[in-house]
C-alpha cells in the first residue's frame, strides 16, 4: 500500500489521477493526519509539493523520511517532497530569485530506474536544493536547476525538483516509481 502525503499541493489531484490510472492502491493523508505508528503498514510513500512552509509539515515529513530509510521502503519526494528529502538527509535548499514556473527539458545525466532519456516536465518553485546531502547522488539536471532527479545511493528513495504529475514523461517517472 502507498501513502500519498499531501502537504497542500495544488496538483494533488493529478498525483492521484496518474495512481488510479496504473491500478495503484493508495491512500491520501494530509500531513498534519500522518500518524507516526501507522506508518508500518505502508510499504510505500510518495510525499508532494506544498503551498506554503509549516514547521509541523516539515517535521512530519522528516519522520516519514527516516522512516523510510531505517525500513528501506520506497519514497518519491515531489518538488516540497524533494527539498525536504534532501534536508533531512544532510542536504541545503536555496530561495531563488525568481519563481521557475513552466515546461522545462530535463537531462538524464546518470542511468537510473525512472527515466533514461531527456524528459519534459513542469516546473513550479521558488526553492531549489542547493546540495545533497552525502547518502544522494544526482541523475538529472536542467537549465535552472542542478538536481532534477537525485536517489539515495542504495535505497528506492528518490526526489523530483519538479512537478511529474504534470507532464506526461513525469506522469511515466511516477509509474516506474509505483513498479519499483
Amino acid at each position: 500500500m502507498l501513502l500519498v502525503v499531501d502537504n497542500g499541493s495544488v496538483f494533488i489531484r493529478e498525483v492521484s489521477k496518474v495512481l488510479s490510472n496504473n491500478h495503484t492502491e493508495y491512500t491520501i493523508i494530509p500531513f498534519h493526519n500522518v500518524i507516526k505508528t501507522e506508518l508500518k503498514r505502508f510499504d510505500s510513500f510518495i510525499l508532494s509539493g506544498r503551498r506554503r512552509n509549516d514547521q509541523k509539515m516539515n517535521a512530519n515529513n522528516s519522520e516519514i523520511i527516516n522512516h523510510a530509510v531505517s525500513e528501506k521502503k520506497s519514497l518519491l519526494g515531489i518538488c516540497y517532497g524533494a527539498e525536504i528529502l534532501a534536508l533531512t538527509l544532510g542536504g541545503t535548499i536555496r530561495k531563488l530569485d525568481d519563481p521557475i514556473k513552466g515546461l522545462h527539458s530535463v537531462n538524464i545525466t546518470k542511468k537510473n530506474p525512472l527515466v533514461d532519456k531527456e524528459i519534459k516536465v513542469y516546473q513550479s518553485h521558488s526553492y531549489e536544493i542547493a546540495k545533497l546531502g552525502s547518502q544522494l547522488e544526482s541523475y538529472a539536471s536542467s537549465n535552472t536547476c542542478q538536481h532534477e532527479i537525485f536517489k539515495h545511493h542504495d535505497l528506492p528513495i528518490f526526489g523530483t525538483q519538479f512537478h511529474p504529475e504534470m507532464s506526461n514523461d513525469g506522469k511515466s517517472l511516477i509509474e516506474f516509481f509505483v513498479k519499483l
